[in-house]
């Protein structure tokens, strides 16, 4: 559970932590746009180039980065599994019943370049951006919608929050299952079947722990008089400087001319 680091935010004082969030978040959703768009192997390649640059850039540890995949490694197998077999077109070889196809390989090894570097992507954001900033920048973005009446400030909060809370609820798991290993629980033997069963005990005490923390955390807000986002100051507010001009002015054209040529 240590190892599963969404959600978590990394202060620094780099280029990338300096950054308006507003950008930050535009960004990543072009990169993940851009992510769906591309259908060569050179242009995954440029979109992972463009990736290490700004994880250079943010001085996040590639360790750290590649940390973020783990949670759903599982996940890139089976949908990589689901390509390769069931995708027609010239057969390779054959299980039983199931053919591997050469465009099955092509699509297999696609979806995994396209779903690593999205959640690549996606973490980087979150390491770089504080949760307050990144409310901010998702209240701001979304200030539009209040045209229609949609409470954008409460949105943004309850997506902040939850994110934040990802890394929390994983240290609570992680707690609950070492103090149920110190009394005998066994989480690592037997099959799958028999693993997930041994959760069972894990997941009650986490949900008590989750719903006590909401409520902690509502009492909290209420007693600092948080009333949503109408009237609502910022003690920093967010500015729109030249370097983030220049910035989102080089992903623009960098994500357009990946589109043209690939």
């Amino acid at each position: 559970m240590k190892d599963i680091t969404i959600g978590q935010f990394f202060p620094g004082d780099t280029l990338m932590h300096r950054l308006d969030p507003r950008i930050k978040l535009v960004a990543v959703l072009l990169y993940i746009v851009e992510l769906f768009l591309v259908k060569t192997l050179c242009g995954f390649a440029l979109m992972a180039v463009l990736l290490a640059i700004a994880v250079a850039i943010s001085k996040t540890p590639p360790k750290t980065m590649l940390r973020s995949l783990k949670p759903l490694l599982i996940l890139i197998i089976f949908t990589s599994i689901l390509n390769l077999f069931y995708t027609k077109g010239d057969p390779i070889f054959t299980i039983w019943k199931l053919t591997a196809t050469w465009q099955g390989l092509e699509m297999a090894l696609f979806m995994v370049l396209r779903i690593s570097l999205l959640i690549l992507g996606s973490s980087l954001l979150t390491y770089t951006t504080s949760p307050i900033m990144l409310t901010d920048a998702m209240e701001r973005l979304m200030s539009p919608l209040k045209a229609l009446h949609v409470p954008v400030g409460e949105l943004a909060m309850m997506m902040t929050i939850a994110l934040r809370f990802i890394p929390t609820l994983i240290e609570e798991t992680d707690k609950i299952m070492k103090a149920q290993m110190a009394r005998g629980a066994d989480f690592e033997s037997g099959n799958i079947i028999r693993r997930v069963k041994s959760m069972i005990p894990v997941l009650v005490p986490l949900f008590v722990s989750a719903f006590r923390r909401a409520d902690e955390l509502a009492l909290a807000m209420e007693a600092r008089c948080y009333r949503g986002g109408k009237g609502r100051t910022r003690m920093k507010e967010l500015k729109f400087s030249s370097l983030d001009a220049v910035t989102s002015g080089a992903v623009l054209m960098y994500v357009v001319l990946v589109t043209v040529l690939f």
